[in-house]
């Protein structure tokens, strides 16, 4: 099966988008899909389905079931805080044993394709000792960074990228999703990335592209 997990270069770059994108658009072509997001900060129990993971089960084609959504991301917290924050808010802790656990089972399954969506960036702490950089690091898949193309997108993405190698991850590529404010065109972000992240191939996505450009966008250089 074909594992990617999707991270950032931090919140609200457009990584829930792109990997709906890619739900939907493998869904549509014939392709099993499952979507995990394993860890979710900011969710209201009381408005379920409408959040981050009823989306991503939206997009397979699944109904966001109350039950459906607790399978889909077992780590959930109200405050709209980075995950070690929002778990000692609640007296709760990450277990990343148990979280890295519950993603290699998944992988075990039998659909063509898993995605599994980070929360926030690739630096973001789980616990006290712990980041999204080492979750990524004990599944040994290969990460695609979605990154947004506003003003200081250029130091978060190069310093992300950064930080993968150090832990020698196997970086499918970069993804420049298009940001409401952007200063410049998302090509030209891309342009400059590409000449500080030789050997990375590196997709623009713009604004509501929909799933099936997502899909072409990122095709070749994920594999999917």
């Amino acid at each position: 099966m074909k594992t990617l997990f999707i991270t950032a270069t931090g919140t609200d770059t457009g990584k829930t988008y792109v990997t709906a994108a890619l739900s939907q658009a493998l869904s549509a072509k014939g392709r099993s899909v499952r979507v995990l997001k394993p860890v979710i900060s900011g969710f209201d129990e009381s408005d379920f389905q409408d959040t981050d993971t009823a989306v991503l089960l939206n997009s397979a084609g699944l109904s966001a079931t109350k039950e459906a959504v607790e399978a889909t991301s077992p780590w959930r917290f109200k405050e709209p805080l980075s995950p070690d924050m929002a778990a000692g808010r609640e007296g709760r802790e990450i277990d990343c044993k148990s979280l890295v656990r519950f993603c290699l089972k998944a992988q075990a399954g039998n659909e063509d394709c898993l995605l599994i969506e980070g929360i926030g960036g690739a630096m973001v702490p789980l616990d006290a000792t712990h980041t999204v950089l080492d979750w990524i690091a004990e599944l040994k898949a290969p990460a695609l960074v979605v990154c947004g193309s506003y003003l200081g997108t250029l130091s978060h993405t190069l310093t992300t990228i950064a930080a993968l190698r150090g832990r020698d991850i196997t970086i499918a590529g970069v993804v420049v999703s298009e940001s409401e404010e952007s200063p410049v065109p998302v090509s030209e972000t891309a342009d400059t990335l590409t000449r500080f992240l030789d050997g990375l191939k590196i997709a623009t996505v713009s604004r509501n592209a929909g799933p099936e450009k997502v899909l072409a966008a990122v095709s070749e250089m994920t594999g999917l």
